[in-house]
């Protein structure tokens, strides 16, 4: 029996970004009401927490481990911090809100671009740079800090894997706490 490929980042991350994608064209072709809502949070939490863990295990090593790192960091982050803004605007939005749509489609369009440039620049770069078993441990890496990473966009957190790091564990226990008394009430009406 051949023996699979340990799981590395790279692979965990791309594996993240097609449910992005996913996700945002099923909630483009989706109609106002709770299924667009509860896929619109299920994006929400994906992306928080995708790019907390980025920025606090990929980006951090990314900057010190590769030739240019800083450049193609920077260009990241900045990216990251625009679609943080845009998906928080939209989050407070609703989406039965009629401006809904058109600004889904301008947050799915830039991250579409972000993931895109993510791939081709730093993975790539990553998976020739950086030994197998380092890319396995950050893996495990990401996942970890997937765990505790606040589940909705907290743009005035900012960027920095320190202040992700201090910040985002009792971010994240509010978020859940949000999410699970929303979710109960929601149950309380039906």
């Amino acid at each position: 029996m051949a023996k699979t490929r340990e799981q590395d980042v790279v692979d965990l991350l791309l594996e993240q970004h097609e449910q992005i994608r996913g996700l945002l064209t099923r909630l483009k072709g989706a109609t106002a009401g709770p299924a667009k809502r509860a896929m619109f949070e299920d994006l929400v939490r994906l992306l928080a927490v995708h790019e907390t863990a980025e920025e606090e295990i990929l980006h951090p090593i990314a900057r010190r481990e590769l030739l240019d790192g800083e450049r193609v960091v920077s260009g990241r982050l900045h990216e990251e911090a625009e679609a943080k803004r845009a998906l928080a605007e939209l989050y407070e939005l609703g989406v039965d809100h009629p401006r809904f749509d058109v600004k889904l489609a301008a947050l799915a369009e830039a991250v579409t671009a972000h993931a895109s440039q993510e791939e081709t620049e730093e993975f790539a770069r990553l998976r020739r740079e950086l030994p197998a078993d380092r890319l396995r441990r950050m893996a495990g890496a990401v996942r970890t800090a997937e765990a505790v990473a606040p589940t909705r966009p907290h743009p005035a957190v900012g960027e920095s894997a320190v202040v992700n790091l201090l910040a985002g564990p009792p971010v994240a226990l509010f978020d859940r706490i949000r999410g699970a008394i929303r979710d109960w009430s929601r149950a309380q009406r039906r």
